[in-house]
């Protein structure tokens, strides 16, 4: 099962299949405000599930590493950055709603609402932050900055996943409508802490390793 799940993950059209399945989230709410069918106040409403798919595609990402590991499937990581990628593009399309729709494109209008709102103001601090991950999400930009540099940048996905939470959280305590922020929370948490359990396992086996004498005549 394991060879065969692969063994599709590996075909060519999977990740253009994938590329297409991300879109339809975007196409479901163009074609929505294209005909009136967004409810009372589509303003609102591309604004919500704009930031609702960048969560989502949050988690999805996040996922992706304790589904290659736990299942097996290491062909599971080809599709890791596509989804990093997907999730800044949702975000940038929340922003970018955010601007249009609420602000009018007034630039300091939005500064000085980003300032004056601190879950506005963390929302946008985690964009700023997704965007260098999305722009090194390539194969010219890992050669330029090296592997371990890359990774080390990378890892702000987790710091970057903590203010989307924050920001979701106080955005929905104005409308005391916490029931969706505790699952994105459990799940957010879930990943992070199989990560955190991953990483304790793997310092406690190197330590191990170290404290063993080294081999002799006598202990082989």
């Amino acid at each position: 099962m394991t060879t065969a799940g692969n063994a599709f993950l590996l075909r060519p059209w999977v990740k253009p299949l994938l590329f297409v399945l991300c879109l339809l989230p975007l196409a479901w709410l163009v074609v929505g405000a294209l005909t009136d069918r967004l409810g009372a106040n589509p303003a609102e409403a591309l604004i919500r599930s704009t930031g609702d798919w960048t969560l989502r595609f949050l988690c999805i990402t996040l996922a992706v590493t304790p589904a290659r590991v736990v299942c097996g499937l290491p062909a599971l990581a080809r599709l890791r950055r596509m989804l990093g990628v997907f999730t800044w593009f949702y975000a940038a399309w929340h922003l970018a709603a955010y601007a249009w729709l609420d602000m009018g494109f007034d630039l300091t209008e939005i500064v000085r609402d980003i300032i004056k709102r601190p879950f506005i103001l963390v929302g946008f601090a985690a964009f700023l932050l997704l965007t260098p991950l999305a722009a090194t999400s390539f194969n010219a930009a890992i050669r330029a900055l090296g592997a371990v540099r890359w990774r080390r940048l990378h890892r702000l996905v987790y710091g970057i996943a903590f203010l989307a939470l924050v920001h979701f959280l106080w955005m929905r305590s104005a409308k005391n409508d916490l029931a969706e922020v505790a699952i994105y929370a459990a799940i957010v948490s879930g990943l992070l802490g199989w990560r955190l359990a991953r990483w304790w396992r793997e310092r406690r086996a190197a330590l191990s390793q170290r404290a063993q004498p080294p081999a002799t005549c006598f202990n082989r």
